[in-house]
Parts: structure tokens; C-alpha cells; sequence
């Protein structure tokens, strides 16, 4: 007798348990998660931008860089300072594929435009007193004059020299590139240094225990 609609059968049934428990199941946990409104604050989370996303992706940022913040259980994501909670499913709900990442040749950037982010010690010297876009730039053309021993490149193709007419651009890096002339970030790198300026996740989330509250995180 044929073992093939037997086996068959085995087959399309182990397909169909495989899709109810890692498709079906979570869908109908988290797939009708809706941003948050904060009462007190007026505000509704998480907010929605895609400003400099592209060129974030495009220039592998993703490969090296990780947007997830584990629990203190999991890791010391938290410990290092890279943000005040952990991540949850909410925080992803308006992305067009979540840059979550799987390795961690650097930092993670989850919270990178949060006044509160922080890759060093707290007494470390070399922490900066703020991240702004300059600092960003700066970071871009010469890695390694911020951290000694990084594996990131120099992203100097995102920037190019210009020269001056009339007054300097207030986007001008510190450099010397040659007198009467300037070096200043691409539209694109304008773009990109927006996009980590609006990474910030340490808004206050119902379904994180110990999260800060929204008065906690002005």
C-alpha cells in the first residue's frame, strides 16, 4: 500500500502547525498594536519619521549598528547607555521594516538623539557634553579621532569641498581642506545626521514595567 498520502498529509500538516504558531499566533498578538496616547503629555507614541532613513540603509549603517534594547536580564544595553528601557513591539509598529540589526560592531542606536545617550563611562573625559549634528559630522569624517580603537570607516565620500563664496556655510566642518575653500556634508549626510537626531525611544510605554514616566524623560 502507498505511504504517499500519508506522508503527504504529514507534510501539509506540519506546514500548516508551523504557520499557525509562527505566523498566526503572533499576528493576532501584536499585529493590531496601535500607537499610544499619553494622556498627561498630550502626545502619541511612537511618532512616525522617515527623514534620512534611506540613506541610512543605504549606507549599510544597519550592518553594524543594532536598533534593539534588551532587558538588564538579557544584556547591559541598558548599563552602557544606550537607553532607559528595554524595546517592545509598540516602538516598531510605524516602521517600513524595522532596522533592528544583528550585530554589534558598534553602538546601539536606538537612542541615539536622546540627550541621555551615552557610549562611554559617565566619568569617562571623552564623552561629549552633547551630540549635535556637528558632532555627527565630525564622527562621519574621521571615526577614530572620537573613538581610538573603532572599526568604523571614514565616511569622507559623504562630504566635499566646496569653495567659499561670500560666508562660510554654518555646516562647515573644523577642517583645513586648503585656503578659500571649505568641506561640507552632502544633502544626503544632512539627511542622515536628521535621521540619528530623531532616534530616540525612551518614551514611556504602558507594557514596560519600571519604564520611566513621561515626566521622567523631559
Amino acid at each position: 500500500m502507498s505511504r504517499s498520502p500519508k506522508l503527504f498529509t504529514g507534510i501539509l500538516a506540519s506546514f500548516a502547525l508551523s504557520c499557525f504558531a509562527m505566523v498566526l499566533v503572533p499576528n493576532s498578538q501584536i499585529g493590531r498594536l496601535q500607537p499610544e496616547w499619553d494622556q498627561d503629555t498630550n502626545t502619541v507614541y511612537p511618532v512616525k519619521n522617515d527623514q534620512g532613513r534611506e540613506a541610512y540603509v543605504a549606507h549599510g549603517c544597519v550592518t553594524c549598528h543594532s536598533q534593539q534594547i534588551r532587558d538588564p536580564q538579557n544584556g547591559e544595553d541598558i548599563g552602557r547607555g544606550w537607553g532607559v528601557r528595554r524595546t517592545v513591539a509598540r516602538d516598531y509598529i510605524l516602521d517600513d521594516a524595522p532596522l533592528l540589526g544583528s550585530s554589534r560592531m558598534g553602538p546601539d542606536l536606538t537612542n541615539a538623539g536622546s540627550k541621555d545617550w551615552r557610549n562611554e563611562a559617565k566619568d569617562d573625559p571623552r564623552r561629549p557634553k552633547r551630540r549635535d549634528a556637528m558632532w555627527h559630522y565630525m564622527h562621519l569624517y574621521n571615526p577614530s579621532a572620537f573613538v581610538r580603537e573603532t572599526n568604523m570607516p571614514p565616511y569622507r565620500f559623504l562630504f566635499e569641498k566646496q569653495k567659499i563664496t561670500g560666508q562660510r556655510s554654518v555646516d562647515a566642518l573644523p577642517v583645513d581642506p586648503g585656503q578659500g575653500y571649505q568641506v561640507v556634508p552632502k544633502p544626503e549626510t544632512v539627511k542622515l545626521v536628521k535621521y540619528l537626531l530623531s532616534l530616540d525611544r525612551s518614551y514611556p510605554l504602558k507594557e514596560v514595567k519600571g519604564a520611566p514616566s513621561a515626566a521622567g524623560t523631559k
